[in-house]
């Protein structure tokens, strides 16, 4: 759980906080009291008529329920805080974590001229990351492509009016022929999780997000090897590409980079424990 701080009009003296508080912490949720200020908000945005803010089925005893039985947050109030906004999320489509936006700082920082810029976001989920980049930067020319339907759907809900396009496919299979060769930005944050890890992680995860977003084979680089092998022919010159993965894996994908001609880096960022290989032509 990755909680942003609650933006509705609960109060810490809300008379309903302290019995949802209980609820929750009895579950075991670590961040009740966060929790708690969410799910009130959600009701009380929804009872209020806030604009912007789509309905949430049930009332507050519901929605506790649901988290109550495990279900994420995310899922239940429909959104998340990713790189300073909230990004749509649906059951069933993986939840984007704060480390992830380090792929975002990483692109947004390589971007000199966004008008001419074109961006890939493989494995996109959400479409967190190019959402996230297309609020920064409004005129770059950005795709998205995930293979899981719920995931494309959900993406181009974030993308609309942001001007992104979203495909629907396998990796590099699901892009316009008209890309190859020409891409500035490759971003992706594919699945790395190791198959014998995913018991290892907490029911949230394992127990409701798709497992084909998590799974990454025996030793979690399944996927990001695809993406590796065929990222020379989508690359435009001086183009780099960006990918999320765990500390213990960076050595086997630069040298993965490095026999298809990429010369690859470490970066890493501690206030999101995050890492990412970052590799270029």
């Amino acid at each position: 759980m990755e909680l942003s701080r609650p933006a509705g009009p609960a109060h810490p003296a809300d008379p309903r906080l302290p019995a949802v508080v209980r609820q929750l912490r009895a579950a075991g949720c670590v961040f009740a009291e966060d929790e708690a200020l969410l799910l009130v908000d959600a009701v009380d945005a929804v009872e209020g008529g806030a604009g912007g803010v789509e309905p949430i089925p049930g009332d507050l005893d519901a929605l506790v329920a649901r988290r109550v039985a495990g279900e994420p947050l995310e899922y239940i109030l429909g959104w998340v805080e990713f790189h300073g906004r909230r990004v749509l999320v649906e059951p069933g489509v993986f939840v984007p974590r704060r480390r992830t936006e380090l792929l975002v700082d990483l692109a947004l920082r390589r971007i000199r001229d966004p008008s001419r810029v074109i961006v890939v976001d493989l494995c996109c989920g959400s479409g967190a990351v190019a959402s996230a980049i297309l609020a920064r930067l409004p005129t770059a020319r950005v795709h998205a492509a995930d293979l899981q339907p719920e995931a494309v759907r959900c993406a181009r809900r974030n993308l609309t009016g942001l001007g992104g396009r979203v495909h629907a496919g396998d990796l590099y299979t699901a892009l316009p022929t008209d890309l190859r060769g020409r891409v500035d930005v490759l971003i992706a944050n594919a699945p790395y999780v190791p198959s014998d890890a995913l018991g290892l992680m907490p029911p949230e995860a394992r127990e409701h997000e798709p497992r084909i977003a998590l799974d990454g084979g025996t030793d979690g680089l399944d996927v990001l090897r695809r993406v590796i092998a065929d990222a020379p022919d989508w690359l435009a010159p001086q183009a780099i590409l960006i990918m999320e993965a765990a500390d213990r894996q960076t050595a086997a994908l630069l040298e993965a980079a490095a026999r298809v001609g990429l010369t690859a880096r470490v970066a890493r960022s501690e206030p999101l424990d995050a890492v990412a290989v970052v590799a270029s032509r």
